[in-house]
């Protein structure tokens, strides 16, 4: 296994991520799903105020070698997009879990969770 997994967060099958304070996760790609990327070389900017709903597209992410539609891992209103990541999305290949963030979201139901995985979880469903 060669990429990184961060404890105490929650991952899609989709391999996004939410971390949550309170009842607002920040949201950004797994250090799997960079990996797997390649190159980032664009990240759609997502509309603050945007409602965007578990499981469903909230953005396009493109690479060297594909595009890629990102899933909302939870549903809710966008509050805060990462536009150094819009700017310079090669940041996310360098710190998925930290300055890669993508953006925050006030979530509307928190018990949407339990639909995710924890690293542990996650790790197991991404064992090659």
């Amino acid at each position: 296994m060669g990429y990184k997994l961060k404890e105490g967060i929650f991952y899609a099958k989709s391999d996004e991520w939410a971390s949550l304070d309170g009842n607002i996760a920040t949201i950004g790609i797994s250090d799997y799903a960079q990996d797997k990327l390649g190159d980032i070389v664009y990240l759609e900017e997502v509309a603050k105020g945007k409602k965007v709903k578990q499981g469903e597209v909230f953005t396009t992410i493109e690479s060297v070698k594909a595009a890629s539609d990102l899933h909302a891992p939870v549903s809710g209103e966008v509050i805060e997009v990462n536009v150094d990541v819009v700017s310079t999305p090669s940041i996310i290949n360098q710190d998925p879990y930290g300055k890669g963030w993508i953006m925050k979201v006030k979530v509307e139901d928190l018990s949407e969770v339990n639909n995710l995985m924890s690293d542990k979880e996650y790790s197991e469903y991404r064992k090659e």
